[in-house]
């Protein structure tokens, strides 16, 4: 079974409240430097093979559902090994 996983963001021109609110919490905890966007992750499994047509198919439903193409920007990836941090 793969897993394709859907990155929505805001596009770079369109104010990011909930980026900006994380951004200055770090600042106040002390973690400088850093500026945050927010955004969403949707990890989709397939059954079967995984083809040009399927992944064009993920992204047209990211494109119809995942996103709000106005405000947003997607990319389709295929995940290759599970997500986490050591």
């Amino acid at each position: 079974m793969a897993r394709v996983v859907v990155d929505v963001m805001p596009k770079p021109e369109i104010l990011d409240p909930q980026g900006k609110a994380v951004t200055g919490a770090l600042q106040r905890l002390g973690f400088d430097g850093l500026t945050v966007r927010q955004g969403k992750r949707f990890e989709i499994e397939v059954d079967g093979e995984l083809t040009e047509a399927r992944l064009a198919e993920i992204a047209k439903a990211a494109e119809t559902l995942l996103a709000n193409t106005v405000i947003e920007g997607f990319t389709v990836r295929v995940e290759t090994e599970p997500a986490g941090v050591a």
